[in-house]
């Protein structure tokens, strides 16, 4: 049955401008989002079969631009709208935590903002994070992108940062898309290399963080600092 056919309030539009969205189950709330069905199929059973394939809206969350296009009926268009309404999600989380964890007390506050930006990418992101004197955050800013090494994260570009928002600290992050938490050999040169750097300047290394999945490693817990 197209969705046209169905009760006006059985529609997921109209369901929800009538119920609120929370009265819509997964599927109807991702029909809305693809408004529309392809060629002998409605858009609500587009919906239920793109679920199927990936199991949930969390393993669906976690896919790229190609392998969600390769769904038959999604194709580039509806598989840019699906990645945009994520990256949406992503950043209204990132947002919400990074008002309410405003004021750094212990790793676990640094890792609750980062994980839900960096625990889905596939490319390594580096990420310096600003504190002032009371360690609440001023600003955080991307300094690389790709895999991590000393030709693309130099001190002189992370203190670039630092000093230009007159911080007092700094927190250290880059994810690994491999899942493994473990520091290489790098990522500690790197980071005794910032370290150093930073003692001259009297701004300090509060911690570095490594963002694996939904999980993290603190150089400072680990002694690594």
């Amino acid at each position: 049955m197209r969705v046209k056919e169905l009760p006006s309030d059985d529609r997921p539009r109209e369901k929800l401008i009538l119920r609120g969205p929370q009265s819509l189950n997964d599927a109807e709330l991702l029909a809305i989002i693809l408004r529309t069905g392809t060629k002998g199929k409605s858009v609500i059973t587009l919906a239920y079969e793109v679920l199927a394939k990936f199991g949930n809206l969390n393993l669906l969350f976690s896919q790229t631009l190609e392998s969600i296009k390769r769904i038959p009926g999604i194709g580039k268009d509806k598989a840019a709208t699906l990645i945009a309404a994520f990256e949406l999600s992503r950043r209204v989380d990132f947002q919400k935590k990074w008002e309410s964890n405003k004021k750094i007390k212990s790793p676990q506050d640094i890792a609750e903002i980062f994980i839900p930006k960096l625990r889905d990418e596939m490319k390594e992101f580096f990420y310096v994070v600003c504190l002032n004197s009371a360690n609440s955050i001023i600003k955080s800013e991307k300094i690389s992108e790709g895999t991590l090494n000393s030709s693309l994260v130099h001190p002189r570009e992370v203190f670039k940062v630092a000093i230009d928002n007159r911080s007092a600290n700094i927190i250290l992050i880059h994810n690994h898309p491999s899942g493994n938490l473990e520091p290489s050999n790098e990522d500690i040169k790197i980071t005794k290399n910032i370290v150093e750097a930073g003692k001259i300047l009297n701004i300090g290394v509060y911690d570095h963080l490594i963002i694996a999945g939904n999980n993290y490693l603190s150089f400072v817990e680990k002694r690594l600092i």
